[in-house]
């Protein structure tokens, strides 16, 4: 595990990352830049090394419910990587490609599901029937286009 010492020099390196030191020698970094509202790239980062990377509309990551995941563990190469994924995330470059809340998918017979992100995680619900849940957007975009659904 890197030191918290290591994880700021890490983070440090990313000049488009603003530092705000937080209660109890915590800090966050913030991308002022964001296209979202969300502006906070690394979360809680505590002297004990623990924190947590935004990375709700990235990749595979397991998320908790404010979209965030836990780096206490990471390498420094894995750090890097996450962070500069996080980033291009909120770039506004990428903003066209910011997933919704919520989506609704219809297939060839009209029948419509609906995608939606609760707790960390992505529900499919037909009305009100849980149908499948999903720890990505990619996982649960999968299933549905094997199900034969697409965006409506």
């Amino acid at each position: 595990m890197l030191t918290f010492e290591e994880k700021l020099s890490i983070i440090n390196s990313f000049p488009e990352l603003v530092r705000k030191d937080i209660s109890m020698g915590r800090v966050n970094f913030h991308y002022e830049k964001s296209a979202l509202d969300k502006k906070i790239v690394v979360h809680n980062l505590h002297p004990n090394g623990n924190g947590f990377v935004y990375t709700r509309n990235i990749g595979d990551f397991e998320t908790d419910h404010k979209g965030m995941t836990n780096i206490r563990d990471y390498s420094e190469s894995a750090l890097r990587d996450i962070i500069k994924q996080a980033i291009k995330s909120l770039s506004p470059s990428e903003n066209a490609e910011v997933i919704p809340d919520d989506e609704r998918w219809i297939n060839t017979n009209e029948q419509t599901l609906l995608l939606t992100y609760e707790d960390g995680l992505w529900n499919v619900y037909a009305g009100q029937n849980l149908d499948g849940s999903f720890h990505s957007y990619k996982q649960a975009t999968q299933f549905l286009d094997e199900e034969g659904f697409q965006r409506g």
